[in-house]
């Protein structure tokens, strides 16, 4: 039999549930306390029990747990793709699209975006080989946002429907150029001369 503490927090649980669900799908704006408690299943005013407010419930249901970059360049290649593969848990995909869909409207969406992006830039830069490691990493980030925002939320055409190990295969080479330093001179616009023969 489960205690009443035990239910309360699964109540909770299923209210978050819903409110990443209804924030991912419409965003802060459009989404209502009403919506998400009709989705959870419970009276508006549990939700207002719970959470206060809608910014407090948008908060605390975009919250994405921080992640350690590895110290090896090749691990952090592999760790980009896997993220842009989607192999997130379903909560933190709906997480991650409500303050992707919500950025552009909402001020919290649009600084905890910013905050943790900053925060990965920085990361990266520790790790990444070469010069210009913040310009690079701030690229990486800039494009594997692009690509969720075009296969979760737009749907593009080739992108939504591309299988994760198609997506990934497509991009190692760009992400595998951007971790590592850039490449020589021949490589960077001057020809390189031939040996005579």
């Amino acid at each position: 039999m489960t205690t009443r503490a035990e239910r309360r927090e699964q109540t909770r649980q299923r209210i978050l549930d819903a409110a990443r669900s209804q924030f991912a799908e419409v965003g802060y704006d459009r989404a209502t306390v009403r919506a998400v408690a009709k989705q959870a299943e419970v009276d508006p005013a549990l939700v207002m029990q719970h959470f206060g407010s809608k910014d407090e419930l948008f908060k605390q249901a975009t919250q994405i747990p921080e992640q350690d970059l590895p110290d090896d360049p090749d691990e952090l290649v592999e760790l980009c793709l896997d993220l842009v593969g989607a192999k997130l848990s379903d909560g933190q995909q709906d997480a991650a699209n409500a303050l992707l869909r919500s950025m552009f409207t909402h001020p919290d969406a649009t600084e905890t975006l910013r905050d943790t992006t900053n925060a990965q830039i920085a990361n990266f830069a520790k790790v990444a080989r070469g010069r210009n490691a913040e310009l690079r990493g701030a690229i990486l980030l800039s494009a594997l946002l692009g690509i969720s925002i075009g296969r979760n939320l737009l749907k593009l055409n080739g992108l939504a429907d591309a299988k994760s190990a198609e997506l990934t295969k497509a991009i190692r080479g760009t992400v595998e150029g951007l971790v590592s330093s850039p490449g020589s001179p021949a490589r960077s616009g001057t020809p390189a001369r031939r040996s005579a023969r």
